[in-house]
């Protein structure tokens, strides 16, 4: 019964790939799988429509697979024209990526001890103040100090990159790893001997 289709498959396959041996091929794969569909024992109601949307699809699947194949040889293509990858993977952004990491890694780690844990529990953690206060046994007004301490220090992380090369992810910026410096003067000291 599925040969009586065979001629009208293949003549609408080629109208559709515009190649009479692509569409002969398709037309085999299309009997294959409407073939395989009828032996597992699946109800077929109409043969006919189930042999169309096969080749169909199958049309489609080679349109894609066409569509990703259509592009220049890399290789052939001068290194100057090579696309390139996003500005944030580039190694130079990367590099300086990973200095003002390092850089604000450095200056959390120079904290003090009971500083750095209230900051980390705010900012990573996202702790409010009093379930801080809660679980270090402070004060609220403590915590407070102790978060103000380590924005400080970081705020003072970041000028110092940015005056190190004018912005703030500088290529130049690989000499010494930056150590946490005293608060300025105009930025007075944090009672912190409440623990």
């Amino acid at each position: 019964m599925l040969e009586s289709y065979h001629r009208e498959l293949l003549n609408f396959l080629s109208r559709q790939v515009r190649d009479r041996d692509a569409a002969a091929d398709l037309a085999q794969e299309s009997f294959v799988r409407v073939l395989a569909a009828q032996s597992s024992g699946r109800a077929v109601l109409d043969i006919r429509a189930l042999l169309y949307r096969t080749a169909r699809n199958l049309v489609i699947d080679q349109h894609r697979r066409n569509e990703v194949r259509r592009h220049d040889d890399l290789d052939a293509v001068p290194e100057h024209q090579h696309p390139r990858a996003p500005q944030h993977l580039q190694p130079e952004e990367l590099l300086a990526s990973q200095q003002v990491i390092c850089a604000y890694v450095t200056t959390i780690e120079a904290l003090p001890e009971r500083c750095r844990e209230a900051f980390v529990l705010h900012v990573f953690d996202e702790f409010s103040h009093v379930q801080i206060a809660q679980r270090m046994s402070i004060s609220v007004s403590m915590v407070e100090k102790h978060i103000v301490r380590a924005m400080v220090a970081c705020k003072l992380c970041e000028r110092r990159l940015r005056g190190e090369g004018g912005q703030t992810q500088a290529a130049g910026a690989a000499s010494a790893s930056i150590q946490v410096a005293p608060p300025a003067a105009d930025v007075p000291l944090l009672d912190t001997s409440q623990r």
